[in-house]
């Protein structure tokens, strides 16, 4: 991926430009000059402003933090990339925007995920590079290419080093079932699972622990954390039940508002998430969270 003056097309939008940075520097690639504006009214513009003109292309934005913008710019520049007449354009998408609106679970509601992908289609895309799509379906979703690279194994890679034989995994909802069994696979660890069920007319939730983790080492697993409400009371649970410590990983750390102070006044000893989204002044200053860069993966992928 080199144009005629030698440089790597390799370009980003705004919305995690500390992580395009370690990738140009992992990569030994420049990152491409583009020119992105927002005007007063918010409205935003895009020049390319190399010489794209037959040249494979990558653009890297994660759609986080500020979705509904970071997903406009996408849009934007691909479209700025295309009328320059770029050849393919792979989209690095680290964490995809609006994922976990995947099915039609209650009349009237959207599948705004498969609007992303019509969207990206549309745009001018040729193929997406994802880290642990919140769902196996969404692949389905796109008529082009799709890389859904394993963020969750580095994860994994951090935890063996506090794993013992009394460790079991454990799901923080009936939705991570399944993120939690590839854990718990590829650890060969226990497997138990929280069942929470909110009483009819009412805001309480029931928590179940369907499983053993008395005087074990539990790691709660799932893909994405928001406002840690979930983790925390799946920590709770683990605690109340025996559970000798508790960690967490989580592949995208969302961790929205004041989620960092629900999760530290759980039971959680710990947390590993991926940076797969910018983090907050809150992530950057918990010792006790660890963050595993996902450069390295999305490298080879694009290489």
């Amino acid at each position: 991926m080199v144009n005629r003056q030698g440089r790597s097309l390799f370009f980003s939008g705004t919305s995690h430009l500390s992580l395009a940075h370690e990738i140009s520097q992992l990569a030994e690639i420049e990152l491409g000059k583009i020119f992105i504006e927002t005007f007063p009214d918010g409205e935003i513009a895009v020049k390319i402003e190399e010489d794209v003109s037959k040249q494979d292309v990558v653009v890297l934005q994660t759609i986080a933090r500020e979705p509904n913008n970071d997903l406009m710019e996408l849009l934007i520049i691909v479209d700025a990339l295309k009328r320059a007449e770029a050849g393919k354009i792979t989209a690095v998408i680290p964490y995809f925007g609006y994922c976990r609106a995947d099915r039609r679970d209650r009349p009237g509601v959207a599948i705004s995920a498969k609007l992303v992908a019509n969207l990206l289609a549309a745009a001018g895309i040729s193929r997406l590079v994802s880290v642990d799509l919140h769902s196996s379906q969404m692949q389905g979703f796109f008529d082009i290419p799709v890389d859904n690279l394993q963020g969750h194994q580095l994860l994994l890679e951090s935890f063996r080093e506090h794993q013992d034989d009394d460790c079991v995994v454990v799901a923080p909802n009936v939705g991570s079932i399944q993120v939690a069994r590839t854990y718990a696979a590829e650890l060969g660890a226990g497997f138990a699972v929280i069942d929470r069920l909110r009483a009819e007319h009412q805001n309480e939730c029931h928590t179940t622990l369907i499983g053993d983790v008395k005087g074990k080492k539990v790691l709660l697993a799932d893909d994405i954390c928001s406002t840690g409400v979930t983790l925390a009371s799946a920590a709770k649970a683990c605690h109340e039940k025996g559970a000798k410590q508790v960690f967490g990983a989580v592949t995208h750390g969302l961790c929205v508002g004041e989620s960092v102070n629900v999760l530290k006044d759980s039971p959680l000893e710990k947390l590993w998430i991926t940076n797969s989204i910018p983090s907050t002044e809150q992530l950057k200053g918990s010792e006790w969270i660890k963050t595993i860069s996902i450069a390295p993966l999305i490298v080879n992928a694009i290489r």
